[in-house]
């Protein structure tokens, strides 16, 4: 594909990644970057994505009785916390929803601290892992295997659809988004059906996150935009952390999209005839109520043959009187 670009292409595609690690070899960060893309996530990683999701789990209404009423369902909603984002992937590309649970070491290990975190003795494992200090370290490193999965889903959706871009991005948006995407589901084996919680129609910052994510991600992967996977993950990942360690540190749930999503959406998803639309409409209803307004009144009901008889009786005694 790269011999079908002209060589004045080919050098203007080329030459800001080129001075985008010149730039990085003067900070030293070159090898940093590098040494960080190539980090192997299990089991140091994976532990801390598993540990803060299921205690995501535990602070649903609910789920401490249903882990000592039906462990087994309980034990479905950790996995899908764990690796709802591998099986709408699988879905996505075609293949079998149960492959992930084929890697027995990720189970047994996500098995192990649902256990720990719902049945330990005096609840010590999930005191000590929900220790605001000891959960940031956790939370922090579960967002480089959120960014880390968003990478590696648009990879292997490349692999499959080559030019498919929207599936790119979707696949990488669910590897990212994990059971956020399955929240209904998840709900309904809590026994819960929350329809109004659709994560589509509120997203959390993660989930947006993820969507932004995965279409800079495809891009790269593209070659329509100028840099490195390594630096990508590299910065991506450090947005992904000082934001998320700031909003669990805080206790907030403001986006940081939310000020630019105020300026972009009302101009990009609005439209002018709205207003005349909404005008029309209140003339409409308001023509509707003036001529309800001068409808004559319903008559009144027929009196039935026992008030008649009444009405009789009752002016027979009074001529009597």
């Amino acid at each position: 594909r790269s011999s079908d670009l002209t060589p004045e292409q080919e050098r203007r595609k080329q030459s800001p990644e080129p001075a985008m690690e010149d730039a990085l070899s003067a900070l030293s960060l070159g090898d940093l970057v590098a040494a960080f893309s190539r980090l192997p996530m299990f089991p140091v990683f994976d532990v801390s994505y598993y540990i803060v999701s299921i205690i995501y789990l535990k602070y649903e209404p609910g789920a401490v009785e249903l882990a000592r009423r039906s462990p087994v369902a309980s034990w479905l909603c950790a996995m899908l916390y764990c690796f709802g984002s591998y099986i709408l992937a699988d879905i996505l590309l075609g293949v079998s929803p149960v492959d992930y649970f084929s890697n027995n070491s990720h189970i047994l290990l996500a098995s192990a601290v649902w256990y720990l975190i719902f049945f330990c003795p005096m609840n010590l494992f999930y005191k000590c892992v929900s220790f605001l200090p000891v959960k940031l370290v956790f939370v922090a490193l579960k967002e480089v295997v959120r960014v880390r999965k968003i990478a590696v889903g648009i990879h292997h959706a490349h692999h499959h659809y080559h030019h498919g871009w929207f599936i790119m991005v979707f696949t990488g948006w669910v590897k990212g988004s994990g059971v956020a995407l399955m929240s209904n589901v998840e709900q309904l084996l809590r026994g819960v059906w929350k329809p109004e919680t659709n994560e589509i129609m509120h997203m959390s910052f993660p989930t947006k996150a993820s969507l932004y994510g995965a279409i800079l991600f495809t891009l790269q992967q593209t070659h329509w935009l100028p840099i490195s996977k390594a630096n990508l993950i590299f910065f991506f990942t450090l947005f992904m952390v000082i934001c998320k360690v700031f909003m669990t540190a805080t206790h907030s749930h403001a986006s940081p999209f939310a000020p630019i999503e105020a300026c972009v959406c009302p101009i990009v998803f609005s439209s002018f005839g709205m207003g005349d639309d909404h005008h029309h409409h209140d003339d409409h209803g308001s023509s509707h109520e003036v001529s309800h307004s001068h409808a004559p009144p319903p008559p009144q009901p027929a009196k039935t043959k026992e008030e008649l008889n009444e009405g009789t009786r009752k002016r027979k005694a009074k001529k009597a009187e």
